[in-house]
């Protein structure tokens, strides 16, 4: 299983995921820095994601969405405060309308990805959501935020594989 740990902290507003991969930290990188990449896993299984827009740097902004299995499709965007390849990734996650216009009635939550190499030409990602306060985090956990994430992260080794393959 590639998630090792998920930690919520309620008194730090946070919830931490944290996976190894059998991979360098460049290629786990490119899972971000790829859109088609992301997409192929940026979302549990049931949910798939579709990016829309795809400006991966500092200042930057993705724009997604992911179809149901009844096929709604909520709208999700980032606004990266940090992209600082292939060790750190930052953004401003939030809710947005079909348009792309940030839905102000769901919270925004900020997220730290760090890589780092471990030996073995092994690589282990955390992700670090920040919760605004008590209330948002509950909100956000409470439509599946952890699950979705396990789920989301869990299909990274597949994707891994594949590229070993081809190699």
């Amino acid at each position: 299983m590639t998630v090792t740990a998920v930690r919520k902290d309620t008194n730090a507003l946070t919830l931490t995921l944290d996976a190894e991969f059998d991979a360098p930290p460049e290629r786990v990188w490119q899972l971000w820095s790829d859109p088609r990449q992301l997409e192929r896993w940026w979302g549990p299984p049931t949910y798939p994601a579709t990016v829309t827009s795809h400006d991966f740097r500092t200042g930057g902004r993705v724009e997604y969405h992911m179809t149901g299995p009844e096929g709604d499709q909520p709208h999700g965007f980032w606004e990266i405060t940090e992209a600082d390849t292939p060790r750190r990734l930052a953004f401003r996650d939030g809710f947005a309308n079909a348009y792309g216009t940030p839905n102000t009635e769901l919270p925004l939550n900020d997220v730290e990805v760090t890589i780092e190499p471990i030996g073995g030409g092994r690589t282990r990602m955390s992700i670090l959501s920040r919760f605004p306060d008590v209330a948002a985090m509950e909100q956000l956990l409470g439509m599946g935020m952890e699950e979705g994430l396990k789920e989301a992260v869990g299909q990274i080794d597949d994707i891994l594989a594949e590229s070993r393959v081809r190699a």
